[in-house]
């Protein structure tokens, strides 16, 4: 009996102290989505494409490209001019008529028409696109437009939901919401934005779109998604707005944006290579390359510095400099602290102005006379000839027959080029062979290496001596 009463105080109390809680509350969008929907407009684009031939042309023999087999075409068919449509998505951010999106969005667009939430159309201008961030301003003739407001990323936070807008696969006015998953995610082949991560839906559509934080204030333009089917994986990726505003400011005054640039190539640093330089911990961006007569070479910089700072802001990783390099006005003086001979110094340099770059594939086979000495890193190499070198665009470098043991651990593969030891440009075998012969084991060697064109740094450690 005396079992049961106590039961019974237990489950009482237990009960009331559920329902003293505070019940968990859930975020309400609806109110969010009403106000700020109004700034939200819908883009869609006309342009046209050259094609193989008529209407069917290209399907049919889409056969023959997919297996990479040479494509037949009727001589007496000639390439002609076909209309395409693409939808995507907008924000209004003046409300004198200036919106906000995508660059890929209009890309080679003719025609480009917005549809504002209360339904009517205007016939939009490219006031100024940038690919490199994938940011696009238009203009429409219209005035007193609703337009958002714009916050801070750097405020936000990883777990805060956040709530996109836009036309998903064509769907007016689609609200979707999420929380951030990450922020600062760099993207491949994509060196100036540090994207905000997230889990918000996004698909086809919503591209070029406002990404809100629950205050009703636009902190991304939703870009990118991750996906193996064409639709929605659970990550997308969206263009932070101080980014696209000072972009945006830029097109908006010039119709183009200046940025800036050292004339360097680099890459990360890990704990071996920061161990490999003497530096106590691994971070910053080490040069892998210096243009000659550039901005970096004229200042003293040299390969195998590692560049700490810029202007007092530390660069973290390698990634950062981009975007701080880029900011920088051409023509402004910019001083960098480097890391060189296990000491850190300033140096200060012209900022010079970024262009266009072409890339160019190098040929990775390489045949000649092996270089002895080295079966203790497992690397087998060769001498490269005039003609290879100069192919290269080097004055001397020697080639990675094939790799392994303590050389396949560091990286390196058959159709590497060795092009310099630590800091120092490579100058013959006998020098390569008597750097890897000091080392005792467990030292560690840093290695400048060629590959497909790109150079960057890998640390090779001595192994064991046999017995």
């Amino acid at each position: 009996m005396l079992k049961r009463f106590f039961s019974a105080v237990l489950l009482s109390a237990a009960l009331q102290s559920v329902q003293a809680a505070p019940a968990a509350s859930l975020p309400d969008f609806a109110q969010l989505a009403e106000k700020e929907g109004r700034a939200v407009v819908n883009i869609s684009v006309t342009g046209t494409v050259k094609a193989g031939g008529p209407a069917g042309a290209d399907d049919a023999l889409e056969l023959f490209r997919h297996f990479g087999l040479p494509v037949p075409l009727p001589r007496n068919i000639q390439p002609q001019e076909r209309q395409v449509q693409g939808l995507g998505s907008g924000f209004i951010i003046d409300s004198n008529g200036y919106i906000l999106t995508n660059a890929h969005v209009i890309a080679e667009a003719d025609e480009i028409t917005v549809k504002l939430n209360d339904k009517r159309s205007f016939k939009a201008k490219v006031v100024g696109s940038d690919s490199r961030t994938d940011v696009a301003l238009l203009k429409v003739e219209a005035s007193n437009l609703p337009r958002v407001s714009i916050g801070d990323p750097n405020k936000s936070r990883v777990g805060e939901w956040v709530v996109a807008i836009g036309q998903p696969f064509g769907l007016d006015n689609t609200v979707t919401a999420g929380i951030i998953s990450a922020k600062g995610r760099d993207l491949p082949n994509e060196n100036f934005v540090p994207f905000i991560q997230t889990d918000v839906a996004i698909n086809p559509g919503n591209s070029g779109g406002p990404l809100f934080n629950m205050a009703g204030e636009v902190i991304g333009i939703n870009s990118q998604i991750f996906s193996r089917s064409g639709g929605y994986m659970g990550l997308s990726f969206a263009i932070p707005i101080d980014v696209a505003i000072k972009i945006s400011d830029e097109l908006k005054a010039s119709g183009k944006v200046t940025r800036g640039r050292i004339g360097v190539a680099i890459q990360d640093l890990n704990e071996e290579l920061a161990k490999g330089f003497g530096l106590p911990k691994a971070g910053g961006a080490l040069l892998t390359q210096v243009e000659k007569d550039g901005p970096a070479d004229k200042a003293g910089m040299k390969v195998g510095d590692i560049i700490l700072k810029v202007n007092g802001q530390t660069v973290n990783r390698s990634a950062d400099l981009p975007r701080m390099i880029t900011s920088l006005k051409p023509g402004s003086k910019a001083t960098v602290s480097v890391w060189r001979d296990k000491a850190a110094r300033d140096v200060v340099v012209t900022v010079g102005t970024m262009d266009d770059a072409d890339e160019s594939d190098n040929p990775r086979e390489y045949k000649g006379k092996p270089q002895a000495n080295t079966e203790r890193f497992g690397l087998v190499l060769v001498e490269l000839n005039a003609r290879q070198l100069q192919q290269l665009g080097l004055k001397y470098g020697i080639g990675v027959r094939s790799a392994s043991g303590a050389a396949a651990k560091a990286g390196l593969q058959s159709g590497d080029v060795l092009v310099g030891v630590a800091g120092g440009e490579l100058q013959n075998a006998a020098q390569l062979r008597q750097a890897l012969t000091a080392l005792k084991a467990g030292e560690a060697l840093p290695l400048r290496v060629v590959r497909d064109g790109r150079v960057f740094f890998t640390i090779i450690t001595a192994p064991a001596e046999k017995k």
